[in-house]
């Protein structure tokens, strides 16, 4: 008769034991891991608000750079035309951190190459900084 157990003689762990404090008991997050979580974070957010502006101007060099070529390709355009048609493009886009004098356009068999390469640092925090490298080019055909 060993089979049949009184139910009144089953311990349950005390409140303050290991046992009752097993992971399934436990929810939610601690102050301390949501400080941790909520500057990691913060600091993502952060240096994607300081990039953002770098990235939207080399849209903009892109886009005269594109544009020129759409404008030029086929057309038998001179060297002079694309320059003028990039400085007249820089002026209205309001291109900063690059002037039109830094593209470079090269003229090889049957076409030009633009090329606009440059580098920008933005500050980070402190003495960290970001430097970002870009590098865009097109080819025009004559």
């Amino acid at each position: 008769m060993r089979l049949k157990q009184n139910i009144n003689s089953v311990t349950y762990p005390r409140a303050g034991s290991l046992l009752a404090r097993s992971p399934s008991r436990q929810r939610g997050i601690t102050a301390l891991g949501f400080i941790i979580l909520a500057v990691f974070i913060g600091l993502f957010v952060f240096a994607g608000l300081r990039l953002t502006p770098v990235y939207l101007n080399y849209m903009k060099v892109a886009g005269v750079l594109d544009g020129a070529k759409i404008e030029f390709d086929g057309q038998n355009a001179s060297r002079a035309d694309i320059r003028t048609s990039i400085y007249r493009r820089f002026d209205v886009e309001s291109v900063s951190e690059i002037s039109a004098r830094d593209v470079k356009v090269t003229a090889q068999e049957g076409l030009y190459t633009v090329q606009a390469t440059y580098q920008h640092t933005t500050p980070f925090i402190a003495n960290v900084s970001f430097t970002v490298s870009f590098d865009k080019k097109v080819t025009i055909r004559r």
